[in-house]
């Protein structure tokens, strides 16, 4: 059986994106894997890497786009301006191999079958390798479900970077964080959009290579926490640009 014949018809209509920063240990096989899950269309936004990120990246099949400027969030937007017309589902999903990619139909599927707008990956009610993930990362991620609970009447259990999420539902959130409070944002526009939002427990892995850019050091992780928490200090204090619709879960 051919790789058509297994795959779902409808990864065609999604394109998934990957922002990159030196992953060179690990790009090659998150772009394989993406690819013969059936994705159609796979985009590495690269932010200038120096180890040959791009190269492999572009090897293994994936359109790349280089930043110029630097940001997670700009990344992420690039890669999405960056996506064919006719994809109108995209995926987003770091570089690192812990996000599983070879799993990416069970979030397309909710938003291709019309159920649903939001579909966000759930490390914390997955099945997760050990040391994969930090206490402290647990700890935001059950916080941030609690603060957006109480906000919004949605409660995430986690902040996962794999997410998939309609085109015309990511326009319409006015997204505007570049740098690590992008995951957050949209996570808190969704729920106050009230987009129809799915979580799905997910495998989660140690990275593959590398080191983390966030949980690596306690200088990245104090620089995306601040920039995490900023975000959603602007966004509670800003007033809402819409009418209130039903939300459907």
């Amino acid at each position: 059986m051919n790789a058509a014949a297994r795959n779902p018809a409808f990864l065609e209509r999604a394109a998934a994106i990957i922002p990159t920063l030196d992953e060179a240990g690990s790009i090659g096989a998150v772009v394989k894997d993406l690819l013969a899950a059936g994705i159609a269309e796979t985009i590495v936004a690269d932010g200038a890497s120096r180890d040959g990120t791009a190269e492999i990246a572009r090897a293994a099949g994936a359109r790349v786009v280089t930043l110029t400027e630097p940001g997670y969030g700009r990344a992420c937007a690039t890669g999405a301006a960056a996506a064919s017309e006719v994809r109108d589902i995209l995926v987003f999903l770091d570089g690192d191999g812990a996000d599983r990619a070879d799993l990416v139909a069970r979030l397309v599927e909710p938003i291709a079958a019309g159920t649903h707008d939001f579909v966000i990956a759930s490390r914390t009610q997955g099945e997760r390798e050990p040391g994969s993930m930090s206490a402290h990362q647990v700890a935001a991620g059950r916080l941030a479900g609690l603060l957006m609970g109480a906000l919004y009447g949605v409660r995430y259990s986690d902040m996962c970077a794999f997410r998939a999420i309609r085109r015309a539902s990511l326009a319409g959130l006015g997204m505007r964080e570049m740098g690590y409070g992008w995951n957050i944002e949209m996570q808190m526009l969704a729920a106050r959009r009230h987009l129809r939002i799915l979580e799905v427990p997910l495998a989660y892995r140690r990275r593959a290579a590398g080191k983390s850019k966030v949980a690596g050091s306690l200088a990245g992780t104090l620089r995306a926490g601040t920039r995490i928490l900023l975000t959603c200090a602007r966004i509670m204090t800003s007033p809402a640009p819409w009418q209130a619709g039903p939300q459907s879960r």
